[in-house]
């Protein structure tokens, strides 16, 4: 059986021992040490590291087994031992952090299903690598969650879709709304710390930058330790001051509109105009949105106060929705053989093409138009038929891009395909030898992504006049 040595500064971690790969002695077996350093491997004389998860700067989690449950079951033990030149009072506020994640843990974990639970917490002193010292670790083991966090997902799977976030934004604003009846804000809300377990049940993980509000209402601010996720954090915790449970609703409105656009928050955020920019490169319901504005607003004051607010105001849109659904205006009714009119059927409407995406798509219509032309003209000789022709394939093209047949990368592949045929069949550049073919084709592109925001220019203008 492997066994992972968790010493941060281990050479070599792995282990690997035959005996244990017989469960009577892996059950009763009384302790090992990791062969290159020493360092005992049963922690707390039960649980047993089989996998590196993750590492950071205050520590490192590790996927582990408990030998005392029958089954052997799977946990994660995470180790607190901080990288780097901390002074002792970031040293004493890092492990209060770690502390506290174990104190949450208990508290929450048992009451709440989307909350790991929390299976144990002790310090490990070993000696260290240096002859005469001793190293400290502290260890917190809790419930592993088999699935994928929100942050991989969107690698796996690309933007997220409205019902796709609905379903998140519900789920984590109950989450939240327990915690914050507790007394408990997380401060650390993102993709990566909201996971899926396989069966489709979402978790709010990592309780390691909570802040609890001793004696004090709900809706009283605590005061920030300065700890949060950059691009996640509103301005009041960034500022290192008070914090509130609208803090935690605006990271997760930043959280939303990330799986939405599978953009950075840094990508999303104007700060010459202090507001965030994500609504143009979306199409979601205006409620919807304005829901996630009200939950970005800079001023805590301003923003929803509690999970359950949001929930209510997504729970009336979802109300107003259905009623629309249902409203005679879009209801078809049988008719009777006669020449009363018809109620016409709605027909679904094709996204609205975001300013990117209308740019990219003359960028690409214009640089496979010269390619085409320019293939063409080598082949028949002929400027009339080479016209007719082209105009007629780029034509096509361009229909497929309004169907949204073709989009994203296509647009990559495609004239990437076309200019390699070209440039691996000389007799197709027309003469112009591979810079001439070059210097067209972008050109064309240019020309035709100019072309394009000058009519969109002239459309805004005459929209607003008539």
């Amino acid at each position: 059986m492997e066994v992972y040595c968790t010493r941060p500064r281990c050479p070599r971690p792995q282990n690997y021992f035959a005996d244990l790969d017989d469960i009577t002695t892996l059950k009763t077996t009384q302790q090992k040490y990791c062969t290159t350093c020493g360092m005992p491997l049963l922690l707390d004389g039960r649980y047993v590291p089989v996998k590196l998860l993750g590492r950071g700067g205050f520590g490192a989690a590790f996927l582990a087994r408990d030998r005392r449950i029958p089954g052997m079951r799977q946990c994660v033990v995470k180790q607190f031992q901080p990288a780097g030149n901390l002074t002792l009072n970031q040293l004493q506020q890092a492990q209060l952090m770690f502390e506290r994640e174990a104190d949450v843990l208990a508290q929450l974990g048992n009451d709440h299903e989307q909350i790991p639970d929390l299976f144990a917490f002790f310090p490990v002193i070993v000696n260290g690598l240096q002859p005469g010292q001793q190293d400290q670790f502290f260890y917190l083991v809790q419930e592993y969650i088999d699935g994928q966090n929100l942050e991989e997902e969107l690698v796996q799977q690309g933007k997220f879709s409205e019902q796709q976030v609905l379903e998140v934004l519900q789920e984590i604003l109950k989450v939240l709304k327990f915690v914050h009846h507790r007394g408990i804000i997380h401060r650390d809300i993102k993709p990566s710390n909201i996971m899926r377990r396989r069966d489709g049940r979402l978790f709010l993980l990592d309780f390691g930058a909570v802040k609890q509000v001793t004696n004090a209402a709900l809706g009283s601010a605590a005061s920030s330790t300065g700890i949060y996720s950059m691009g996640f954090a509103p301005p009041e915790q960034m500022a290192g001051g008070q914090v509130f449970p609208s803090t935690d609703l605006y990271a997760l409105a930043v959280t939303i509109i990330i799986l939405l656009t599978n953009q950075e928050a840094v990508q999303l955020f104007d700060a010459y105009s202090n507001q965030w920019k994500w609504r143009m490169q979306v199409t979601v319901s205006p409620r919807l949105a304005d829901i996630l504005d009200k939950m970005l607003l800079p001023a805590a004051n301003q923003r929803f106060q509690s999970a359950q607010e949001v929930l209510d105001a997504l729970n009336s849109q979802a109300a107003q929705a259905h009623t629309q659904l249902n409203s005679p205006s879009v209801t078809l009714l049988p008719q009777p053989p006669s020449s009363s009119p018809v109620v016409p059927r709605r027909l679904p409407t094709q996204p609205a093409f975001s300013t990117v995406e209308l740019l990219g798509g003359a960028a690409f219509s214009g640089f496979e138009g010269a390619l085409i032309a320019i293939a063409l003209f080598s082949l028949v000789k002929s400027p009339i038929i080479t016209l007719a022709t082209s105009a007629l394939i780029l034509g096509i093209l361009i229909f497929a891009q309004t169907r949204r047949w073709i989009e994203k990368f296509d647009l990559l592949i495609i004239p990437t395909i076309s200019f390699a045929i070209i440039l691996f069949v000389p007799f197709l550049q027309g003469g112009l030898g591979i810079q001439g073919v070059v210097f067209l084709a972008v050109g064309a592109g240019l020309v035709a992504i100019s072309l394009t925001a000058v009519f969109r220019l002239i459309y805004k203008l005459l929209s607003l006049i008539l």
